[in-house]
């Protein structure tokens, strides 16, 4: 059965450092996968191995069901993680390495086997049981890492960046294989990661950390159309920031005034708006621009636009083709331009 996983006011300090993590609060619903996102030395893994309890916070709690477990030993919380490295052990073959665990709490040998090979048989491993780490590919060594971790029935499921080192194909495929036994068997997991694509594609909930503090806990399609300030917006791909004065239901900007789906609190504020949301067609909330630059991505060609002093960066279809000089009329779909609070 999954757990409900909460942080409150989770802060750790390495030594006399600066906090790694900084008053982290998030909850994990039962069955949820939450992604822990952010830059390399972010404070990700740590508050993961705060879960796991690898590390015991500086200050603040972690509660399973409503329980504290900060003074919970790592292999009483009822939790398996997976790190970025399988750590497999080289002298034992895959199913020993697999039933491990389970020998460790008091199975027998014969049911740590029967189990080992159905968690094998889950993570596609099964003909490889009679084999040793060393005659494993990474893909294959990191598969049978989570069929370690995934024998012991966790209720959470905790998962420290384990595709990094995989090339772009294997990732991939195992991205479609942790969200598959995930959904089947329902576990609590947090996973980590640097690849916003792979919080993306993963997750229930994403969790933005920057410098150990957290950004912003939603949805990802939120981090997309909703960003809560400039820096997640940058983090997710948008580049199109445009200042200017709220009143009224549209800004006043140099572009003119733009008009808005929703409201917004009359002051100083900054609209931004996707790449690919920008349009080359007349109507509300149109102007006059000329190309400045362009980029051929295949999928995709970067134009960038200039207007009233203000450069638009555009992501059209690669059938759309400019030149450099064009004049074009672009618009900004009132129901693609997002309001960010300048102070932020």
């Amino acid at each position: 059965m999954s757990a409900r996983l909460e942080l409150e006011n989770v802060s750790h300090r390495y030594g006399n450092d600066a906090p790694a993590l900084e008053k982290l609060s998030l909850a994990v619903e039962p069955g949820e996968l939450v992604a822990l996102l952010g830059p390399s030395g972010c404070g990700k893994t740590t508050a993961l191995k705060v879960v796991a309890g690898l590390l015991r916070p500086t200050a603040g709690d972690v509660r399973v069901d409503g329980r504290s477990v900060v003074g919970t030993p790592p292999e009483r919380r009822e939790a398996a993680m997976v790190f970025q490295k399988p750590l497999l052990f080289p002298h034992m073959g895959v199913t020993e390495n697999v039933g491990f665990g389970l020998r460790m709490r008091g199975a027998r040998k014969e049911e740590a086997g029967r189990k080992a090979d159905e968690a094998l048989r889950r993570v596609r491993m099964e003909g490889f049981a009679g084999r040793s780490p060393g005659e494993l590919s990474g893909g294959q060594q990191q598969r049978v890492a989570l069929a370690r971790a995934l024998v012991t029935e966790p209720r959470l499921l905790l998962l420290d960046e384990p595709f990094s080192a995989l090339d772009a194909n294997l990732r991939e495929e195992m991205r479609d294989l942790v969200l598959r036994l995930q959904r089947e068997g329902g576990h609590t997991t947090v996973f980590v990661t640097h690849d916003q694509e792979e919080a993306v594609v993963l997750a229930d909930r994403i969790a933005l950390i920057f410098d150990g503090r957290l950004q912003m806990y939603d949805c990802p399609e939120a981090f997309y159309d909703r960003p809560a300030t400039r820096e997640v917006a940058r983090f997710f791909g948008a580049t199109n920031f445009i200042d200017g004065r709220a009143n009224d239901g549209s800004v006043r900007t140099p572009l003119g005034d733009l008009r808005l789906e929703g409201t917004a609190p009359p002051g100083e504020v900054t609209l931004t708006i996707r790449p690919e949301a920008v349009r080359l067609e007349g109507g509300e909330n149109s102007f006059r621009a000329r190309v400045s630059s362009t980029s051929y991505l295949g999928t995709q060609v970067h134009y960038e636009l200039r207007a009233a002093g203000t450069t638009l960066r555009a992501a059209l279809p690669p059938h759309v083709r400019l030149a450099v000089g064009d004049e074009v009329t672009a618009r900004l779909p009132a129901t693609s331009l997002w309001v960010l609070d300048r102070r932020f």
